[in-house]
């Protein structure tokens, strides 16, 4: 099992410090928590999905979730693509990470969203063998 650590320190700051050969400067941290990331995608993906509706993304989440197949039309955000967004929680245990995640997608709302079951189950397997 390959456990990866979770950058704690801003991504940023360390790609400009590497920028300006300051790397030795900067305090880089890792934080044992875990993370999880659910991609909502269009029903039929990756062949035929139909693409134009409207999502509705509640307020507190919105930090943690990045948009990809969609577009901005009249002030709406609709979908544009097949892989329409991925939903990421980090907490302390991995089971509270997917958790969280699912909750997430669940209060996410577009017509023909569809998104996969079993992302983390693997994982926790491997944990508990």
């Amino acid at each position: 099992q390959v456990v990866l650590p979770l950058l704690d320190t801003d991504l940023l700051t360390i790609m400009q410090a590497v920028t300006n050969e300051t790397l030795s400067d900067v305090d880089v941290k890792f934080a044992d928590k875990s993370a999880c990331c659910v991609i909502m995608a269009s029903n039929g993906y990756p062949k035929a999905y139909d693409k134009g509706f409207e999502m509705t993304i509640p307020a507190e989440i919105s930090n943690n979730v990045y948009v990809a197949g969609a577009k901005l039309a009249d002030g709406k955000l609709l979908t544009d693509g097949g892989r329409v967004l991925g939903a990421t929680a980090i907490a302390d245990t991995l089971e509270d990470a997917i958790a969280k995640s699912y909750d997430m997608v669940k209060s996410i709302k577009f017509e023909n969203a569809y998104y996969r079951t079993d992302i983390g189950k693997k994982a926790l397997m491997a944990k508990e063998g």
